[in-house]
């Protein structure tokens, strides 16, 4: 067990700092203590996505308005699952699945893909706010077994395609644009036979058209058993199991793929990947991918340009944590947490490890800042998944929510008949932004959303119900999905901003939006993949706090150009696209 981050340094700031954590530290052996301890025996459970059975919850006094509600029942969300047929201690089936919230018919709201070890569920939404699904009619209820989701326009139509991660074959579909899907997987060239996790589409040759980055986990083999310290049957840990290489692929002009990982060297290191993200981390104009590699050290593959990559995760200081170790990283949030218009990530790791924050330091790649951030002793308890920043009080800055599940039993805790998950679940976690990079405990205010005792994996944001507030939606292994609506009272002005590259007619997937509201910047990504297993809606979302517009709008599109746009009134979702901008130079932080 690795000590907890507390050395701050001298003065009055670092005794702040370590009583805020020391605070956090408090929060959290209480909430363990009195929220997880009692139903460590609780309620049988029965296997990854079962929405037949649920946990006992024991829930502590609740504030007098919670800012996320559990509206999932009440909208018609449920995920009705099969039995695992491979045994109780099925490695696949405790590292859970996630899903895609996105909107796939183009009428303006946003649908729900919910991943599991088949068949998948496709909820749309409907005018009413309800949904039905409808996965098998419009031709996406794959049966694989189920990890991951990504979505992009790989051909460049207008709409939204989908590809599915599994432990075996994946499968890509084709949005015919009329309310249905296509199975193109072997006609497109999607061919392999891995455990992939995590994917990401994005244009890495800047053709036009967007490739597809798949991390792959481990070879696993089912027929060996594992055992914990005290001898039990338990589910395996990537320890046991060699790493794998990841896939690339290449889109050749919107109808077919080919794995170019070899050529391109994404595959000259092998990892154990769970979380992908991509973005331009050191601001050349190309696109860069970073994954979070379980145990081992993380892989931070770096543009050349030339249709290659590097791999410089040591060097630009996101491999291993600040003591030089690397940790068991799943999920990766990603956005700018300390307000200096760089891109920071964050990545979740086990139980006994502390999360990890790393800010960046611009070209010069980042730095392990977990230890001012105030994230790191909170965050000891649990064994995070999914995880995304976003501003869920519309104050202007972003807040970090977390989900959690165990992997392994607590010691002297019994699996029960079965191989039962009640053991394995854990509250999730919400901090909130503080304005300067560090974050306190919001959870007094989160409602279910940290009581409830589940076995979290996938997160994902968006607006669903299209009142400028993000809302959360969570998967669950063992047990439903969850979608909780923000209701923050005295929540700030908003305004969302959806970045179209007109030449291709479709979200600009690695481009960055600036706005200014009284002559502060803030950036956002677009982007559609982050977190774990998990993909969102790609329009960027700005709290305003009380100003009720933004004086400026900047976009850096995905190969460096910038162009700058008028203001805007906020409460509205507002398209901006290329070439229609003037030309501007790069914003700067501060006023």
């Amino acid at each position: 067990m690795r000590l907890p981050r507390f050395d701050v340094g001298a003065g009055a700031p670092a005794r702040l700092i370590r009583g805020f954590q020391s605070i956090s530290i408090v929060r959290n052996m209480l909430r363990y203590l009195t929220v997880v301890l009692p139903v460590l025996g609780g309620a049988g459970l029965t296997g990854c996505g079962d929405a037949t059975e649920q946990p006992e919850t024991t829930e502590p006094a609740k504030p007098a308005v919670d800012w996320l509600n559990d509206v999932t029942a009440g909208v018609g969300i449920s995920l009705q699952q099969k039995a695992d047929p491979e045994g109780t201690f099925f490695m696949p089936r405790i590292m859970g699945s996630g899903g895609a919230l996105f909107d796939y018919d183009n009428d303006g709201d946003l649908d729900v893909y919910l991943v599991t070890y088949g068949p998948n569920a496709l909820f749309r939404q409907e005018a009413d706010g309800t949904f039905a699904e409808v996965a098998a009619e419009v031709g996406v209820a794959d049966n694989g077994y189920g990890m991951g989701a990504a979505i992009g326009d790989v051909d460049n139509d207008g709409d939204l395609d989908l590809f599915v991660s599994n432990f075996g074959a994946n499968r890509l579909y084709r949005n015919d644009g009329n309310g249905g899907f296509s199975d193109i997987t072997e006609a497109a060239g999607i061919s392999d036979d891995a455990w992939s996790t995590s994917a990401a589409f994005f244009d890495f040759d800047r053709d036009g058209y967007l490739d597809l980055y798949v991390a792959n986990y481990l070879e696993y083999d089912p027929q060996k058993r594992c055992v914990d310290q005290s001898g039990r049957a338990e589910f395996c840990g990537p320890q046991a199991f060699p790493g794998t290489a990841d896939f690339l692929y290449r889109n050749n002009g919107g109808s077919s793929f080919v794995d170019v990982a070899s050529e391109a060297g994404t595959s000259s290191t092998e990892g154990k990947g769970l979380g992908v993200v991509v973005a331009d981390f050191d601001r050349d104009g190309w696109q860069d991918v970073l994954v979070a590699n379980d145990g081992v050290n993380n892989q931070l593959w770096m543009n050349t340009g030339a249709g290659t990559f590097e791999e410089q995760g040591v060097a630009m200081g996101v491999a291993v944590n600040g003591f030089g170790k690397p940790e068991a990283s799943m999920g990766i949030a990603l956005g700018d947490a300390d307000g200096d218009l760089r891109l920071d990530v964050y990545m979740t790791h086990l139980d006994r490890e502390t999360n990890t924050l790393y800010t960046a330091l611009g070209m010069d790649g980042f730095t392990d800042a977990t230890p001012p951030s105030g994230l790191g002793p909170a965050s000891l308890p649990w064994t995070g998944f999914g995880a995304a920043f976003g501003d869920l009080e519309n104050d202007g800055d972003l807040d970090l929510l977390v989900v959690n599940g165990r992997v392994r039993r607590p010691r002297g805790v019994d699996a029960g008949a079965g191989g039962e998950l009640a053991a394995y679940a854990e509250p999730n976690a919400l901090s909130l932004n503080l304005g300067d990079g560090r974050f306190a405990d919001g959870c007094e205010s989160a409602g279910g959303f940290c009581s409830a005792l589940e076995v979290g994996r996938g997160l994902m944001l968006g607006d669903v119900d299209r009142d400028g507030g993000l809302d959360v939606l969570i998967t669950n292994c063992h047990g439903p999905a969850r979608l909780y609506r923000n209701e923050t009272p005295g929540a700030g002005q908003w305004l969302a901003i959806r970045a179209i590259d007109s030449r291709y007619s479709r979200d600009a997937i690695g481009s960055l939006i600036y706005v200014s509201v009284g002559g502060r910047w803030s950036v956002r990504p677009v982007t559609h993949a982050y977190g774990y297993l998990s993909s969102s809606d790609a329009t960027a979302h700005f709290g305003l706090g009380e100003a009720a517009r933004v004086d400026k709008i900047l976009v850096r599109w995905d190969d460096g150009l910038v162009e700058a746009f008028p203001g805007a009134s906020g409460g509205q979702v507002l398209r901006v696209e290329r070439g229609t901008g003037a030309s501007a130079p790069e914003p700067t932080a501060g006023p």
